[in-house]
């Protein structure tokens, strides 16, 4: 396998960079690096990360970092993940409020100790960063108990002061989204099931709407909206599929649909075959009306769905 770190690969663009990839010789890793300027986001390095993991140490290669901004990669973890030495030296600054290193997520408690890591970079109120917490805990635990990913998901995150935005990205090499679907709905293509996967309502884990207590199957489309209410970026790619939600017009009322392919999107069904599933978005934080509302409901289905999971532990047993 190759992949290429370019001088620009941000969820805007994304598309272009995952048509560079090269997933033939599963069993080797050759990473390279644009030598003048590498600017990649968060999503980025987690694949990278995951892909890593699944071949031997000594089969992964890396080419030097020239570039000046080579710094941000050995920052943000990826080649201490990855077993690789480098020449780089740095002081290294306190993250805390900056950025998430590359994080690997196995446990539940792993992915409690990323949550509340990711808090402080998130610069909203206390509730509404509990619910942006809790919308990305909810797509990591699909992956811990539903994706078979031998080594977990991985994680990382970055805040812009300046566009008070933050960018986060997630990836994993398990059995994909379209696997985990057909456990209980038909969908033939990795395109099809990505977009019955961003459908609310709509889990692997059952045929009946609504999902169950344990998994409403809503996180993704929670994502999906906090993003479309922003008019930022969402992107979510697995097998050959890819589906990004694009910018609407800042003149075009905005509309939440159940249906992913009812908002402004780009998709493909041909793109190099991602075992498993990788996702990212973007978050501008300002606090705007829209954004104050849906943070306001996505947080009663949350406090709901906690309810119901605590009511559901305790419950007492049925005999018939």
């Amino acid at each position: 396998m190759k992949i290429h770190l370019p001088n620009s690969a941000f969820l805007g663009n994304l598309d272009s960079f995952l048509r560079g990839f090269d997933s033939t010789h599963p069993d080797h890793l050759e990473i390279t690096a644009n030598d003048q300027w590498i600017a990649v986001h968060p999503v980025v390095l987690s694949m990278i990360a995951a892909l890593g993991l699944t071949v031997k140490p000594g089969n992964v290669r890396c080419g030097p970092l020239q570039a000046r901004s080579g710094h941000y990669v050995v920052r943000m973890g990826l080649l201490k993940i990855l077993n690789i030495p480098s020449s780089i030296t740095m002081v290294e600054h306190e993250p805390a409020g900056r950025f998430i290193p590359l994080t690997q997520i196995r446990t539940s408690s792993e992915l409690t100790s990323f949550i509340t890591e990711m808090i402080p970079l998130l610069h909203v109120e206390s509730e509404q960063a509990k619910t942006i917490g809790y919308i990305v805990s909810e797509l990591v635990r699909n992956v811990i108990e539903h994706a078979d990913a031998e080594h977990g998901a991985f994680l990382c995150a970055q805040y812009y002061k300046k566009s008070h935005s933050i960018r986060i990205g997630i990836a994993d090499t398990g059995v994909g989204i379209k696997a985990t679907i057909n456990k209980s709905h038909e969908a033939a293509t990795d395109l099809e099931a990505i977009r019955l996967a961003l459908w609310p309502g709509v889990t692997g884990m059952t045929r009946r709407d609504g999902g169950t207590a344990q998994n409403a199957g809503a996180g993704l489309f929670f994502i999906k909206s906090i993003a479309s209410v922003n008019r930022d970026f969402f992107v979510i790619y697995s097998g050959s599929g890819f589906y990004k939600l694009l910018k609407p017009s800042p003149t075009r009322r905005l509309r939440l649909n159940a249906d992913p392919f009812g908002d402004r999107h780009s998709k493909r069904d041909d793109l190099p075959f991602w075992h498993g599933t990788a996702a990212g978005v973007d978050i501008t934080l300002d606090q705007t009306k829209e954004f104050a509302v849906l943070l306001e409901a996505i947080g009663t289905t949350y406090r709901t769905a906690l309810r119901e999971r605590k009511n559901a532990r305790y419950r007492p047993p049925r005999f018939l």
